[in-house]
């Protein structure tokens, strides 16, 4: 008995001094009085691509040397190893259970946007004044930390009617995030079920309140305010005229509101969208590339190794080119036809989901276009093709990506007006060489088979035919 009561003595003596522990350790890792937060949770197909998207505005604003902390609301299912390595950039992570969504039965909601609502939580964090809360896809140009002298809340109105809480500045307050929770648990309206619609709700007045302007001396306001339009500037606004003109406020936050396919980190959107480019530019000066470099190696040496044995093995496939007597094949030869179509569209296709999609530009794009050849190699060898006809697609997809990257473009007018002429052009040569692909076919298929020899006549004669 006397042991066992000693073990639950210091077990919870263990419990005890463990919870002071980690109180110790929150309040040493509060070192500043204001703090940008940034939000994550699970359960969409692009997990892993806002999870990188963080750790680079994290490592930018380290870099950028802001009065503040850094701190991430993350969902309790996120990996670990994820959160590790945020603590290690300097992020401070809050484990925070997932808001539920009342909205989630609504026509129009869009189920990524299930669980944003778990961004209230910046209102919970009353250990600071005040807390500048940013989605991922922000790319900082300077420092924004005079942010932390506006009101109770302040966003951007990106949308003449709507404001962006891609960054908003708000006071941490108990309060405010009870009576939110209770709006939720009510009904409150909101037009898309997200974040975004609860905000806009929830404080419809801010249109009406004044323009945020730092006050000299530093200190901090009180109330609502509008935030100059510099410091969320829509990457849309950039690609009318090629440059920056956003009059209004420091040029400071650029963000990415556009579909979750185009957004920045992704290889192929650039320079199908140029600015993405400056987002791997922060990623490169951050956290870098090492966690994709070793998959990317071993495509390269696969598709290199693919070429070797396809140049290598050309003598043996050729020899699928055999004579028969046997007229009555028309039926087969309509399925050759299609699978070497197949085979030449596959080659273009399956090498884009196999590279990793945050990869630079310019290393996925090679890696694709080496893919694409390698696998179109085995075609043209496979079936005897022509080789300029079955390339001419990859050359194409060259040829375009130069002339979206030209840097010289005086506006963005005239970039989509030569990037359409260029598709115009190359459209009919396209043809071409798909004509040319169907009718080298169809020549090598009047004169010989591309058969399996399973199906060949058991005749040895026949297979003296080879060539």
């Amino acid at each position: 008995m006397g042991l066992g009561v000693a073990k639950v003595i210091w077990v919870i003596l263990g419990i005890i001094l463990g919870t002071m522990a980690m109180r110790s350790s929150g309040e040493k890792r509060v070192q500043n009085r204001n703090a940008y937060a940034a939000m994550m949770y699970m359960g969409t197909p692009r997990d892993y691509e806002f999870y990188v998207a963080t750790r680079v505005m994290i490592r930018s604003l380290v870099r950028l040397k802001v009065e503040a902390d850094l701190v991430v609301i993350a969902s309790q299912d996120v990996p670990l190893r994820w959160v590790q390595s945020m603590e290690e950039d300097g992020a401070r992570v809050v484990s925070v259970d997932n808001i539920e969504n009342p909205y989630k039965n609504q026509a129009n909601f869009n189920r990524r946007f299930k669980l944003t609502l778990n961004k209230l939580y910046a209102w919970k964090l009353v250990d600071y004044d005040r807390v500048v809360m940013l989605d991922s896809d922000n790319i900082f140009l300077q420092k924004a930390d005079e942010l932390f002298q506006c009101g109770q809340f302040c966003a951007v109105f990106i949308n003449p009617c709507i404001f962006h809480t891609g960054l908003f500045v708000l006071q941490p307050s108990m309060e405010v995030f009870n009576d939110m929770l209770h709006e939720l648990h009510v009904g409150r309206s909101n037009p898309d079920g997200a974040d975004q619609g609860f905000m806009v709700s929830y404080f419809s007045d801010l249109l009406d309140q004044p323009m945020f302007h730092p006050p000299a001396n530093g200190t901090k306001l009180n109330g609502h305010f509008r935030l100059p339009l510099g410091y969320q500037m829509d990457a849309s606004y950039y690609y009318l005229k090629l440059r920056w003109h956003i009059p209004c406020g420091p040029n400071s936050v650029m963000t990415f509101p556009s579909q979750p396919w185009l957004k920045p980190w992704y290889w192929w959107a650039w320079p199908v969208l140029p600015l993405g480019l400056s987002w791997h530019e922060k990623r490169r000066q951050t956290i870098g590339y090492g966690d994709e470099m070793p998959v990317v190696a071993m495509q390269a040496i696969f598709y290199l190794g693919i070429l070797a044995m396809t140049r290598l093995a050309r003598p043996n496939l050729s020899k699928l080119c055999y004579k028969r007597p046997d007229k009555g094949v028309s039926f087969l030869q309509v399925g050759l036809k299609a699978m070497v179509m197949w085979s030449i569209l596959a080659s273009y296709i399956v090498p884009f989901f196999l590279i990793p999609r945050t990869v630079h530009p310019l290393v996925g794009w090679t890696i694709y276009l080496l893919g694409a050849f390698s696998l179109c190699s085995m075609a043209i060898n496979a079936f005897l093709l022509p080789m300029l006809p079955v390339l001419f697609p990859g050359i194409g997809i060259f040829g375009s990506l130069l002339v979206m990257a030209f840097p010289w473009y005086s506006d963005g007018i005239i970039r989509a007006l030569v990037v359409f002429g260029y598709a115009f052009c190359s459209a009919p040569l396209l043809w071409i060489s798909l004509v040319k692909v169907m009718s080298s076919l169809q020549v090598s298929l009047e004169r010989e088979a591309f058969l399996p020899r399973l199906v060949e006549s058991t005749e040895t004669s026949e297979f003296n035919k080879l060539y």
